[in-house]
């Protein structure tokens, strides 16, 4: 894996740094293909029971696309007549959201600065933020005559709703740490400087809790957010059949009744 993204796997949790402090995190192809690679392998671990999504540096947590590599690569789309470079949404912000939604874990996003673009996009891709007080957000798309990507059509409406996600697409702006967390964008807010330990924190208690658990609502919110009333209830009822039956239920029981802590195991 490149060394524009640090992957290790400790404890059941899986960190994703993204790691181009001195570009601001911004998204080369280099760096599109590590963290695609490393999401996906991290979706793929059994042994990984929570992922926890972050980046390097204290100025940003991504900045999205790498316009610098974005506008030499679309010089050669006018060259050769192709339309290569905008592949890169197929190829790698797909799969990667795939990845980062699907997975049958939990996923945190610690926020440490700047979010734009698809940067936005893959924290709001994550079931849970944990932002610094000095980070912010900003769709970007609009400003430089694009429209969504990094799966920011689905993600956005279904955090603030269609009206406002309109209008941060439509007219982008900076969204400052506090308006975040009113909007329902940061799930927590907290000072810069604890920041990293903050995220790490909760990204491993959800290492530790019940993960079949959390793999069923993270699949219940989202047939839920397309579904009928009717189809959900019958989707609970399936995905309530199957957590009941798991051992981690069974532990949470009898840990409430004897009045003790449960350990999980994860299955």
């Amino acid at each position: 894996m490149a060394d524009t993204v640090l992957y290790e796997v400790r404890d059941g949790l899986a960190t994703i740094t993204l790691n181009r402090p001195e570009a601001m995190n911004a998204l080369n192809t280099e760096t599109k293909v590590a963290l695609r690679d490393a999401a996906e392998s991290a979706a793929r671990d059994e042994s990984v029971r929570a992922v926890l999504l972050t980046a390097a540096g204290d100025r940003a947590f991504c900045v999205g696309q790498d316009l610098k590599e974005h506008i030499g690569l679309l010089a050669a789309d006018r060259e050769t007549g192709s339309s290569v470079t905008m592949s890169t949404v197929r190829e790698h912000y797909n799969p990667i959201v795939r990845a980062l939604t699907g997975m049958p874990k939990p996923v945190v996003a610690g926020v440490n600065g700047v979010a734009a673009g698809a940067g936005f996009g893959f924290a709001l891709a994550a079931d849970y933020r944990v932002v610094a007080d000095t980070a912010s957000f900003n769709t970007s798309f609009a400003g430089v005559a694009l429209t969504a990507d990094s799966g920011v059509s689905w993600t956005l409406p279904r955090v603030v709703g269609p009206g406002r996600a309109a209008d941060l697409l439509l007219f982008p702006r900076t969204i400052k740490a506090q308006e975040a967390y009113e909007l329902g964008i940061a799930g927590r807010l907290v000072p810069a400087a604890d920041l990293a330990a903050e995220a790490e924190q909760v990204a491993r208690a959800l290492a530790q809790g019940p993960t079949l658990a959390y793999a069923a609502l993270k699949e219940s919110l989202a047939y839920g957010a397309s579904h009928s009333l009717d189809e959900a209830l019958e989707k609970e009822d399936e995905l309530q059949t199957r957590a009941g039956a798991s051992e981690d239920h069974a532990i949470a029981v009898r840990a409430f009744v004897e009045k003790g802590k449960p350990t999980y195991l994860g299955r």
